[in-house]
């Protein structure tokens, strides 16, 4: 059988190749065993989103949990990642289990571990559950009733989904959102955050809200280029505030203004930053992932809040606002949480937050940037994933790792960060970022400039000097 292994985020597989039911079974065996370890009376949260074989997979999960003994609490309907962290931690349950692979292509499926505080498990016990994984698969699938159990009431249905909108309703002023006047459209690329906004705001402009296991062939990552045709439906309708899309779990955010024009994550934890901040007057640490603005960092130190950068992988900014005082902890890729909530990625909630934002400033979205651009400067940002071959992009590494990178073109380079990947602060106020991937042949170059044509040209100047032609 195949080796598992987990990534920054959950184990991720090709469904059928190595996505398949012996190998979830293996991954529940591992996932039960280190549960009953770990915890008296232990018990698990699962679900599944919106992905193709959704609920076969936790359908066997949830028989080999039942075969250990463990209580579970299945979630009656498709559902987001922070439905089952929340669920988790409202639960009291040891263990959230989300069957899903998130942003990946639609022949992904994948598998992800949430601790009882209603965030990411640590990658410390994601590796004990690793180590537990075994060999073949040890359960007899066929011998486990699930009906019986739930009538021996070893398995709770429970509707995750409605616990979710109960939490939003007591968290939100949803009056001044729905009479404001304004008009907002969601995009839920088809993914699990669809029946949440449809019945928290009927009379929203909504996108891609049916279920489609194949999400039209396109993965469902909120990010422009992937989102062209609700950035036209914005176009066109000339009406629509501002525009919020959620990836296939829902955990991650894209936004759009009134233009139909996109704005990046860095812009939207400066705007979350303010309107916590000055206007709600919230107090808490800064926590961001090594590929994000330093303005975010600028803008804490102007308020005197005290900031961390960390590695990329939203569980290492879990890990901090579980045990300090986090105002809002935030990546590139638009996984965002906020204090008041729980430590755990929500993109329909970030969009929540904007849109209660505006509705009670009586500013567009244009104009709640402009106040960010006022206290950090006017930048635009951009990001290249390089599809270049291992051999080419291990020898980039290691001139990276021998800080062979002294300039970029006409780009001279002041100083290296190296908490994750390799961050050239450029003159200026410009930066650059080369990050390899861990799981794919992939260089990630992200450059940040006070215009677009200047980012774009930060990237073309390092593809030319690490030997890649310009595209």
């Amino acid at each position: 059988m195949s080796n598992i292994k987990f990534g920054t985020d959950g184990w991720r597989a090709i469904i059928a190749k190595d996505f398949t039911v012996a190998n979830v079974s293996r991954v529940a065996y591992a996932t039960a065993e280190w549960t009953i370890k770990n915890f008296n009376n232990p018990s698990i949260v699962i679900g599944h989103d919106c992905r193709f074989g959704g609920e076969l997979f936790v359908e066997t999960a949830v028989k080999v949990f039942a075969s250990k003994g463990i209580k579970v609490y299945l979630a009656k309907t498709f559902i987001s990642t922070p439905m089952i962290s929340l669920g988790v931690k409202k639960l009291k349950a040891s263990v959230g289990v989300v069957v899903t692979a998130s942003h990946n292509p639609p022949e992904y499926n994948g598998y992800k571990l949430k601790g009882y505080f209603g965030g990411p498990l640590s990658t410390e016990k994601v590796e004990e559950v690793e180590s537990l994984i075994p060999t073949e698969d040890k359960i007899y699938l066929n011998h486990i009733n699930i009906e019986n159990q739930i009538e021996k009431g070893n398995i709770k249905e429970v509707d995750l989904e409605k616990m979710y909108i109960e939490r939003v309703q007591s968290s939100f002023d949803l009056e001044a959102i729905r009479n404001s006047g304004l008009n907002f459209a969601y995009d839920a690329m088809y993914g699990a955050g669809q029946n949440v906004m449809k019945k928290l705001f009927p009379q929203m402009t909504f996108l891609h809200c049916d279920f489609n296991p194949s999400f039209l062939g396109q993965a469902p990552e909120p990010i422009d280029k992937n989102l062209q045709e609700f950035s036209h439906l914005i176009k066109e309708r000339k009406n629509i505030a501002a525009g919020l899309a959620t990836d296939g779990d829902a955990d991650r955010i894209g936004l759009y203004n009134s233009k139909g024009e996109f704005v990046d994550s860095h812009h939207i934890i400066l705007l979350l930053l303010l309107y916590l901040h000055k206007y709600k007057k919230m107090t808490g640490k800064v926590v961001v992932a090594a590929s994000t603005t330093p303005r975010v960092t600028k803008l804490a130190e102007l308020w005197g809040l005290d900031h961390d950068t960390v590695k990329v992988g939203f569980k290492y900014i879990a890990s901090q606002m579980i045990n300090e005082d986090v105002l809002i902890g935030g990546e590139e890729s638009g996984g965002i949480a906020i204090k008041g909530h729980i430590p755990e990625r929500d993109g329909i909630w970030m969009g929540l937050v904007l849109f209660e934002y505006m509705a009670k400033s009586g500013k567009t979205l244009d104009e709640l940037v402009l106040e960010v651009y006022d206290l950090v400067g006017e930048f635009k940002y951009c990001r290249d994933d390089l599809h270049i071959s291992d051999e080419l992009k291990n020898s980039i590494v290691k001139k990276c790792n021998q800080d062979e990178f002294t300039s970029f073109g006409e780009y001279n380079v002041e100083s290296i960060d190296k908490t994750d990947g390799f961050k050239f602060i450029l003159n200026d106020s410009q930066w650059l970022m080369i990050r390899p991937s861990g799981t794919e042949p992939v260089l990630r170059c992200y450059a940040e400039s006070e215009t677009l044509l200047g980012a774009r040209a930060i990237l073309n100047a390092c593809k030319s000097t690490i030997g890649i032609n310009k595209s």
